[in-house]
């Protein structure tokens, strides 16, 4: 219980310092960051695209760690389903859909386009896939599929640990963003699938 507590805080933790980072930085139409200037032309160019994006996922950022709170799920299963509606809604559906129109223009050229476009088709595909698992009351699916979308959703928090670690140890922007753009999802949902998937039991029917 202790651990699971220490986890969710430090989740919690990060998906708050994250969000507001964003939220602050781009979620009002105003690039308030220096950043390459090439990311500032596109900024630019799609400041409301760049918005939604930044609000939709720091709505999901903020309310995931909610959803796995087992005691609370229970107890309040209306309230659960209200604020997965908003996660997958207002939160993975617009931030998702921002961001894989916003790919094809991230900076990095065709391996970052890539590595993003990948991310955002999977967090919109996971996202479907819990709530038709949940529509269909396969409760023990439907929170596996919400672990992987939530690993994806924290792809804003691992993105930002990478980058100034890049930066601190010297590494040139242009050359290691690319590689930060898949860097920052695919080792999530390595981790979730290795050590919490794998071993919880797949019996579950709680709503």
């Amino acid at each position: 219980m202790r651990a699971k507590s220490w986890s969710f805080a430090l989740v919690l933790t990060l998906a708050i310092g994250v969000s507001g980072y964003a939220l602050w930085a781009y979620g009002g139409g105003v690039q308030r960051v220096p950043v390459h200037p090439e990311m500032i032309k596109v900024f630019n160019e799609h400041r409301v695209l760049i918005t939604l994006h930044a609000v939709g996922a720091s709505l999901a950022l903020l309310l995931g760690p909610f959803q796995f709170l087992d005691g609370w799920r229970k107890r309040s299963p209306k309230a659960h389903r209200i604020l997965g509606y908003l996660y997958l809604g207002p939160g993975v559906v617009v931030g998702g859909v921002a961001g894989l129109l916003l790919a094809p223009r991230a900076f990095g050229g065709m391996v970052s386009h890539l590595g993003f476009g990948l991310l955002a088709c999977l967090w919109l595909l996971t996202a479907w896939l819990a709530l038709v698992a949940a529509k269909g009351r396969r409760y023990a699916d439907h929170r596996r599929w919400m672990v992987r979308n939530y690993a994806l959703t924290f792809a804003a928090v691992t993105l930002r640990i990478y980058l100034p670690l890049a930066m601190t140890a010297g590494l040139p922007f242009e050359a290691v963003y690319p590689t930060i753009a898949w860097c920052c999802w695919v080792p999530n949902l390595i981790a979730v699938e290795w050590f919490g998937l794998r071993k919880t039991d797949p019996r579950g029917t709680e709503a």
